[in-house]
């Protein structure tokens, strides 16, 4: 990974931006996976579950909201992944500001989880009575 090409001068307009747009985003899923075992073990709970909502909602928009909230916790740990990148970037000294930043992005995770399992939950509650 070269720094150049995130630091490029050339601003692209148009469809080369969008394409680039893409082109940035897809690699980051790959390095995210590549590199970050609780995303991959997210996304394996996620591929395991979508089968189980598609049972559990009753309508689009239940299904919607069951993958909508497991999306919520990938993209929560995508930025708890990039904040980690950026203090692990800044030393490896330990800081307390690094340390409560970390922290403050894995809360995130958490909250996005727990977010998660409240609507999974409620939705389960409803089917089953």
């Amino acid at each position: 990974m070269s720094p150049g090409k995130y630091f490029n001068s050339n601003k692209s307009t148009g469809l080369a931006h969008l394409a680039n747009a893409v082109r940035f985003s897809c690699q980051g899923l790959v390095a995210a996976f590549q590199r970050e075992a609780a995303f991959r073990h997210e996304l394996a709970v996620i591929i395991v579950v979508i089968p189980a909502g598609i049972w559990l909602a009753r309508s689009v928009v239940e299904f919607a909201a069951l993958i909508g909230v497991c999306m919520l916790v990938l993209v929560m740990e995508l930025f708890n992944s990039a904040v980690e990148a950026l203090i692990d970037r800044m030393g490896e000294e330990p800081h307390a500001l690094a340390g409560l930043a970390k922290d403050y992005g894995s809360a995130a995770v958490m909250i996005s989880m727990f977010i998660a399992l409240i609507v999974w939950a409620s939705l389960l509650f409803q089917r089953l009575q």
